[in-house]
């Protein structure tokens, strides 16, 4: 699991996970498939704006859990999500 921010803005990063094909959008349930989610609109969305923006989890951060899928299969996605942005 590893979290990154996209440039763009919060748009940006929701363009970025609605093009995903293969990781599913979704927080991590610890099953095999590959997810990815947007924190500050899913698990830390009850945390107030300020501290979310001090701890790091900003409106472009994207958290990334890896699964079984093989590894060509999933940078193909992130690759063509990213040319999505």
């Amino acid at each position: 699991t590893f979290s990154f921010d996209i440039r763009g803005g919060q748009k940006a990063a929701f363009t970025f996970l609605n093009s995903l094909q293969i990781f599913k959008l979704a927080v991590s349930l610890g099953g095999t498939e590959s997810l990815a989610s947007h924190p500050a609109a899913m698990t830390h969305s009850g945390i107030p704006f300020e501290v979310r923006q001090r701890i790091g989890v900003l409106e472009t951060t994207v958290r990334l859990s890896i699964g079984v899928e093989h590894p060509d299969d999933l940078l193909a996605d992130l690759t063509q999500a990213l040319a999505a942005v």
